[in-house]
């Protein structure tokens, strides 16, 4: 299992980890955004400083193969081993390609993870999924390939916009559905506008350790790690549709609007409790602003949910609650449930 490590003194716990690991040659891979505002933070660290650092375009967009092999390209070219040691510094984005990026070169190389994102660190980061989109479908190509080691440091969450933020906590409200009234109701009563960030730094750890407990359980997905796909279903239908009319959402916020949907058919399945939706619909409406598609788009979103990875045999497979904690894997609906669900979903937000 990849060791997660919650810090708070960052260059302190990166030395401490690059002295227990063994590695020929060291790199660093950021993007446009990251080397700029986050790598400032560890470029004087004695070993980062030396370190082979590539840069790449930011955005789910630039997540796809020319990235991945401009990342070899470097590699091969500054004499990159088996044994180096790739450092990824950002965002879901930057881990999601640079985790795929070390497990394919000379069949696999260490890498780090810290994650300068709300979504990185609760997400992306921590559970061995790598990828790359192709196709214009989410994440198609990849592997479970997990870090040696995340390093998490609340440091970075400050810098972020709130749209940001808040793309990161949607997946907290996903952990919080899938463990615990009491880990649930602390997401929704949180202030998203008066950020207490040493009351976020303990949700944070909170939400991480969920996610933590579930990959320990099923590291390569085969049963209840599939609770983490909630809201995943309809909401990577979201994100590709929102990519294909060219006005590109942020992950976090097409997994809300995902949520709602997969909550509805809970409810509607398995009796998810209303009170319960209703509450969880309200503060993601709050919070959440919508992208304009309408029922000529219905079907388009139904293709895209029918790529999903999860599917079997062709099914669109779905995760749904029967209450909070309560999760029900490997479920199946009908295509006109499906589209109730967006109907629902746009009534409830206004999208």
């Amino acid at each position: 299992m990849q060791k997660v490590i919650k810090s708070t003194d960052l260059n302190k716990d990166l030395s401490n980890i690059l002295g227990q690991l063994s590695f020929d040659k060291l790199f660093l891979l950021t993007d446009e955004n990251t080397e700029k505002f986050c790598y400032p933070v560890i470029k004087n660290n004695e070993r980062i400083a030396k370190a082979g650092k590539m840069v790449i375009k930011a955005g789910d967009g630039n997540k796809n193969i020319d990235a991945l092999a401009s990342i070899w390209t470097y590699l091969s070219e500054n004499e990159a081993t088996r044994h180096s040691l790739l450092i990824n510094l950002g965002g879901g984005m930057l881990t999601d390609i640079g985790g795929f990026a070390a497990a394919g070169f000379k069949r696999g190389i260490k890498c780090i993870n810290i994650p300068t994102t709300l979504l990185g660190a609760v997400d992306a980061a921590v559970g061995g999924k790598t990828g790359i989109n192709f196709n214009g479908l989410k994440n198609e190509i990849g592997v479970f390939a997990p870090a040696e080691t995340v390093l998490i440091d609340s440091v970075f969450f400050k810098s972020l916009d709130h749209s940001n933020f808040l793309s990161g906590y949607a997946e907290m409200i996903k952990h919080g559905l899938v463990d615990s009234d009491k880990e649930w109701k602390a997401t929704i009563s949180f202030d998203t506008e008066k950020i207490d960030y040493d009351k976020l730094k303990q949700l944070v750890v909170d939400s991480v350790a969920v996610k933590e407990r579930i990959v320990e359980l099923d590291p390569l997905e085969k049963g209840i790690r599939k609770a983490l796909n909630l809201g995943h279903t309809i909401g990577h239908a979201f994100e590709s549709l929102s990519y294909e009319l060219g006005k590109p959402v942020l992950h976090g916020y097409a997994v809300a609007w995902g949520i709602i949907c997969e909550l509805y058919l809970s409810h509607v399945f398995f009796g998810f409790p209303a009170d319960k939706l209703h509450k969880t619909v309200r503060f993601i409406k709050d919070n959440y602003d919508g992208f304009y598609f309408d029922c000529d788009h219905y079907d388009r979103l139904y293709e895209y949910m029918k790529h999903d990875k999860k599917n079997e045999s062709g099914t669109v497979n779905f995760t749904f609650l029967s209450d909070v904690g309560k999760v029900e894997i490997n479920q199946t609906a009908r295509k006109e449930a499906v589209f109730d669900s967006i109907d629902f979903l746009r009534e409830c937000v206004g999208l």
